[in-house]
C-alpha cells in the first residue's frame, strides 16, 4: 500500500539483510483464536478455532511479514476444508514469497445426531486438530501428499465401552464407562471429518448421544452389553479399518477408557501405514506373519 500524499515513506525493516545468514524453518503467528467456518457434508458450520500459520524464511531476509498472515486468517471468505488446503497454502506461499507454509488448527466440530430409537436430535462436539504443510517440489512441481500438501488430521470421539471380562465373570451386569477413541491420520486424498468420526464410533461398544429418551437408553445399554471390548480390541479393530482406506497413508490409533471401577485409565495405541512401528510393515502387518487387516472375528482377542 502506498503512503498518503505528502507522508514520509516508512522503512521496511523486515526486508533488511539479516545479520546472521541462517534460514528459518518456520516463522509466523500462533495462539490466534478466531471464529472459523468449516466445510462439512451438509454445507458449512461455524466454530471457534485456535490457529497458527507459519512460513519458511530465506537466510538473507531479516523478517517475514506477520500482518500478511493475519490478513489471510481474517479473510471473511475463508472456509476451511481438507480438499481446500492445497490452494490455501499456495496462496500463503505466494503472498509471503515463501517456499513452504504450515497451517495448524484446533477446534470443536459438531455433528447432528439422532437418537437410535426416538430419533431425538442433538449435536455432539468432537475435538479436531489439523496440521497441513505445503511446499513446492523440484522443478516447480508439488511435493507428495494431498495435491502437494501434507495433511494430518486428528479427531477425538467420545464413546461407551463395556468390559468383556466383567461381563464374563459377573452373575449380572458388567462395568462400563465413557471412553475416547482418537485417530490421527496422514491423508493422501480428501476425507470428510464425519467419515473419520463414523469410523471411530463403529468400533466402540456403543456410541454416545447428547440427548436420549428412555427407549434410547435401553437400546444403547443393551448394544454395549452385546458388544464388549477391551481397549486392545477397539484399537485393533479401528487400526484394521483405517488400514483398508486407500486415502490414509499413515495412522495412529489411541483408545482410552476412563475406568468406572478404577482410579486410572486403560490405554492402547497402534501405529500403521508409514507410521508403523519397527515390528510392522508399511501397511501395519506384523513382521512375524500377523496382519492388522479386518478378519472374521473382528480382532477380538485377549
Amino acid at each position: 500500500m502506498s503512503p498518503p500524499p505528502g507522508a514520509a515513506a516508512l522503512s521496511d525493516v523486515q526486508a533488511e539483510e539479516a545479520r546472521r545468514r541462517l534460514p528459518i524453518d518456520e516463522v509466523g503467528v500462533r495462539g490466534l483464536r478466531l471464529p472459523l467456518r468449516v466445510r462439512d457434508r451438509s454445507g458449512v458450520q461455524h466454530t471457534v478455532a485456535e490457529l497458527a500459520l507459519y512460513v519458511d524464511l530465506e537466510a538473507r531476509r531479516r523478517g517475514t511479514h506477520m500482518s500478511r498472515l493475519l490478513e489471510i486468517l481474517n479473510d471473511e471468505a475463508l472456509v476451511l476444508s481438507v480438499a481446500g488446503l492445497p490452494a490455501l497454502l499456495q496462496r500463503v506461499r505466494q503472498r509471503l514469497q515463501a517456499g513452504r507454509a504450515v497451517l495448524e488448527a484446533r477446534f470443536p466440530f459438531f455433528v447432528l445426531k439422532r437418537a437410535p430409537v426416538s430419533g431425538a436430535p442433538s449435536r455432539l462436539d468432537h475435538e479436531v486438530r489439523l496440521r497441513a504443510e505445503g511446499a513446492a517440489g523440484r522443478a516447480g512441481r508439488p511435493a507428495g501428499g494431498l495435491a502437494g500438501c501434507r495433511v494430518e488430521v486428528s479427531v477425538t470421539v467420545p464413546v461407551t465401552s463395556l468390559c468383556p471380562c466383567s461381563k464374563a465373570i459377573s452373575a449380572y451386569g458388567a462395568h462400563n464407562q465413557r471412553s475416547h477413541l482418537r485417530a490421527t491420520v496422514r491423508l493422501g486424498g480428501p476425507l470428510w471429518l464425519e467419515e473419520l468420526i463414523e469410523a471411530l464410533e463403529a468400533e466402540a461398544s456403543a456410541p454416545v448421544y447428547g440427548l436420549v429418551k428412555r427407549g434410547d437408553e435401553k437400546h444403547l445399554t443393551e448394544r454395549a452389553y452385546e458388544n464388549p471390548k477391551f481397549v486392545e480390541d477397539a484399537a485393533r479393530d479401528l487400526a484394521a479399518r483405517l488400514a483398508e482406506d486407500p486415502r490414509v497413508e499413515a495412522f495412529r490409533v489411541e483408545v482410552e477408557n476412563f475406568e468406572s471401577i478404577h482410579n486410572h485409565s486403560a490405554y492402547a495405541c497402534i501405529r500403521g501405514g508409514a507410521w508403523a512401528g519397527p515390528a510392522r510393515d508399511a501397511r501395519g502387518g506384523d513382521a512375524r506373519g500377523g496382519d492388522v487387516r479386518r478378519d472374521g472375528d473382528g480382532g477380538k482377542e485377549r
